[in-house]
């Protein structure tokens, strides 16, 4: 298929090696001494000078690089390559597009190249499950009993399943993030359940439970009652706080129907108020969707029209500066209008310096670069709308060798 590229497409059966001429001392002209001239660049560049050149290339550069020969894959897969590769500054991140709402099938984007690539999720069963990522790790969690969950490279396919999360088994709502460290190379995945109280449908049970890989454990530091308002699926975890959405439930007036709440994971108090961290959003919005850039909290979400607030108007992004949002961009109107259909309902993601919106009724993926401020569609997805019920949504990562579980 057009457009489309698969990792076996990287690992051609011979590559020939890299030549460099190299001007002779002598003024011998004979043919024999013209051709011992033509030395191969690998045998010239010893382990280590070579190790950190091919560190330096994209991901799926560095697979078909591992098939040039003996030596490159020995390196590439060694130990000290990965360190070398840890030392790199990040590679912009992915993004995976689900291409089927029954099946976890689809394709990975890769903005560098501008190359889709097809790829096999591990662990997943079906698109509709949590997922949360951070530093090359990708959090899942089944949708159904939510006691299923996982933590996987996507690229190198080194999985761990974790043990159940405590708390409430089906909660009626829940949230997943998840937050690694490169220097480490532990992380953390925090749940936030949240559950209405039997015959009060303005109370709501919230709980936090936090998973340490290091400890291997969970802990549940928080528990509280939120009164006309309740969580959703909607957190992060940026420079040591957790950040969620909380939706109102009606019943007390409020002129906005979403709201933050946070909680700082590094004193993980147990006495703390949550209400009282309450930061409202900064217009009526939908599909708000939180999202860690270089710990930085950033939200994504449609305005919505005043009389109409179900019907967004346009896109905005927004920064956290303290308690008050900062507007970064709003989506010019031709690129919005360039998603077709487009209702109330779409998908964004983004980490590092880059943020994906897509619709989720289209294959259409738009890219914002956070740091040139620059908007521009992705290079299409090999794959094309097929029913009219047909849905798309995705997430990023961060495409790393040296990240596992």
């Amino acid at each position: 298929m057009e457009g489309e590229t698969s990792w076996v497409s990287h690992c051609p059966d011979y590559v020939v090696p890299a030549m460099v001429e190299f001007d002779s001392f002598s003024e011998l002209n004979d043919e024999e001494n013209r051709e011992a001239s033509s030395v191969p660049v690998d045998l010239i560049l010893p382990d280590d000078l070579l190790e950190r050149i091919l560190a330096y290339l994209p991901i799926a550069s560095i697979f078909r690089a591992s098939c040039v020969c003996k030596r490159w894959y020995e390196i590439v897969s060694s130990r000290r390559f990965l360190w070398n590769f840890s030392q790199v500054l990040s590679q912009k991140p992915w993004y995976f597009m689900f291409t089927s709402s029954e099946e976890p099938v689809g394709y990975a984007y890769d903005p560098s190249l501008r190359k889709w690539y097809s790829i096999d999720l591990p662990c997943i069963q079906t698109s509709n499950w949590f997922i949360a990522s951070s530093c090359g790790l990708v959090c899942i969690m089944d949708n159904d009993s939510r006691s299923e969950l996982y933590v996987c490279n996507p690229i190198t396919k080194c999985s761990k399943n974790l043990q159940e999360p405590p708390g409430l088994k089906f909660s009626d709502y829940s949230a997943l993030a998840i937050c690694a460290s490169m220097k480490t190379f532990c992380y953390s995945v925090a749940i936030v359940k949240s559950k209405q109280v039997p015959g009060n449908f303005y109370q709501w049970d919230l709980s936090i439970h936090i998973y340490d890989s290091g400890t291997m454990k969970w802990l549940t530091p928080l528990t509280e009652v939120l009164t006309g308002w309740r969580g959703g699926d909607e957190s992060v975890i940026c420079d040591g706080v957790l950040y969620f959405l909380i939706y109102a439930t009606g019943g007390g007036g409020l002129e906005s129907r979403h709201g933050l709440i946070t909680y700082n994971l590094s004193s993980r108090s147990s006495h703390c108020s949550l209400i009282k961290t309450f930061i409202p959003v900064p217009c009526s919005l939908t599909c708000g969707r939180l999202m860690n850039l270089k710990e930085k909290l950033v939200m994504v979400g449609g305005i919505g029209k005043p009389d109409r607030p179900d019907i967004i108007k346009g896109i905005g992004i927004w920064v956290l500066k303290g308690t008050e949002w900062q507007e970064i961009s709003r989506m010019p109107h031709k690129y919005f209008q360039g998603f077709g259909e487009f209702d109330d309902v779409f998908a964004s993601s983004g980490t590092d310096d880059l943020i994906y919106i897509q619709s989720y009724g289209a294959p259409a993926l738009l890219v914002f670069d956070v740091n040139q401020k620059q908007w521009r569609w992705s290079q299409k997805c090999p794959v094309t709308k097929r029913f009219p019920l047909q849905l798309f949504t995705g997430f990023c990562f961060e495409p790393r060798l040296e990240m596992s579980p």
